[in-house]
């Protein structure tokens, strides 16, 4: 089961739009436009992650555009600075096909005049850089399988007080917009 939507605020939709379709690759899809609880009014836009055919079709990032909404003047839309954690906390995810799939995304960002850090987590090969409204976004593949033992770790992690450090990531680099 994949969720339906994650919807965020935006402070900037023109930026948000170029960057999530523009550079993303997303196609927005929908609007709805509405009276917001409280007051105020909102647009709400929908980007699809996927073609139609596949099964992140059926998957969106969806963002709200507010107006007069209260609170909306001040608000921080970096998910991690708005709870006072580091920027790296809370993050968005998406899933790439493959590593040629990783690749391409990597060099489109870095092609649309982004940074972006990769690493290789031992189990997974991730790629990230900053949406408009200064998230950590990442494309992300699996490359290992999971075991009987990791399960176990984890459980046993549950209950540690203690840290008991993983292996150190297998590489990272950054790579400078072009």
């Amino acid at each position: 089961m994949s969720y339906h939507h994650l919807a965020l605020a935006a402070k900037d939709m023109r930026a948000i739009h170029a960057f999530y379709e523009g550079v993303m690759g997303f196609d927005l899809v929908k609007v709805e436009i509405g009276p917001s609880p409280g007051g105020g009014w909102a647009k709400h836009y929908f980007y699809r992650m996927g073609s139609a055919s596949e099964e992140a079709g059926k998957s969106f990032i969806a963002f709200w555009e507010m107006h007069d909404v209260p609170g909306s003047e001040t608000f921080e839309p970096n998910l991690s600075r708005a709870a006072g954690l580091p920027d790296h906390i809370n993050h968005i995810a998406f899933q790439a096909r493959d590593i040629d799939d990783l690749n391409q995304r990597r060099t489109r960002w870095t092609a649309a005049g982004l940074d972006v850090f990769e690493v290789d987590h031992n189990w997974c090969r991730s790629v990230y850089t900053r949406d408009p409204n200064g998230n950590l976004v990442e494309f992300c593949v699996t490359t290992g399988t999971f075991s009987d033992a990791d399960r176990a770790r984890a459980i046993e992690a549950l209950g540690e007080t203690e840290p008991h450090f993983s292996p150190p990531p297998a590489s990272n680099q950054v790579h400078r917009a072009s």
